[in-house]
């Protein structure tokens, strides 16, 4: 079996098992994932997503959003004479990060497999790319990570915000896991890991938010 991140081949061993699921982890790259015959259905994701009620006015969810944004303004500061492009990926039905985003002078993209599949916005570079609540839902990731690469223009910034992992004892008791659609899970590690095999600098200004800088 390889790795579904960093496609390293027979690196994974046992992690965790609950009521639902097994877990494996990756002892190249550290990711913990769920193992392949517990992956859900796009239909199941898709009903699971649907009962999302995030929104524009929900103001308890765009001060989540500042979480990500917070950390973000000294590099959107730093380039403002040009006009900066962005891309929300993994946005959902309701882009309320693309939207706060644009109201910081940002030109914004977005783009969901299941919102706003306009594959078009995927054939360009931006400057700044964020992955908000997503990335631990994807099924092979070193696909969309791959995708990042290209997306990320040189000198250019990608925020994600996920939830991540600290330790085997920690994740047994972890609410975090227990999301069906919740597959792929991060931690330090894992993201040192990213970052120095492709070229970013990287920094943690939450214990859910990740920054790197494409060098």
């Amino acid at each position: 079996m390889s790795c579904p991140l960093c496609q390293s081949a027979n690196t994974s061993s046992h992690y965790h098992t609950d009521k639902k699921r097994s877990y494996l982890q990756c002892s190249q790259c550290d990711l913990v994932y769920v193992s392949p015959e517990f992956l859900p259905s796009k239909e199941m994701e898709k009903q699971e997503y649907d009962l999302h009620e995030n929104s524009f006015e929900d103001e308890g969810y765009r001060k989540f959003l500042r979480k990500v944004l917070t950390p973000l303004s000294p590099f959107i500061k730093a380039t403002s004479e040009a006009e900066l492009c962005g891309l929300d990926f993994g946005c959902g039905p309701a882009p309320v990060l693309a939207s706060m985003l644009t109201e910081e002078g940002v030109n914004m993209n977005t783009y969901d497999p299941f919102y706003a599949p306009n594959l078009q916005v995927l054939e360009r570079e931006y400057d700044l790319v964020t992955c908000t609540e997503a990335i631990e839902h994807f099924h092979a990731p070193h696909v969309e990570w791959a995708l990042f690469n290209e997306l990320v223009a040189s000198g250019g910034a990608l925020a994600i915000m996920t939830k991540r992992v600290l330790d085997k004892t920690r994740f047994a008791n972890w609410h975090y896991k227990n999301d069906i659609t919740h597959v792929s899970f991060f931690s330090e590690t894992t993201f040192q890991y990213l970052a120095e095999r492709d070229g970013y600098d990287v920094s943690f200004p939450a214990n859910d938010v990740v920054l790197l800088r494409k060098r």
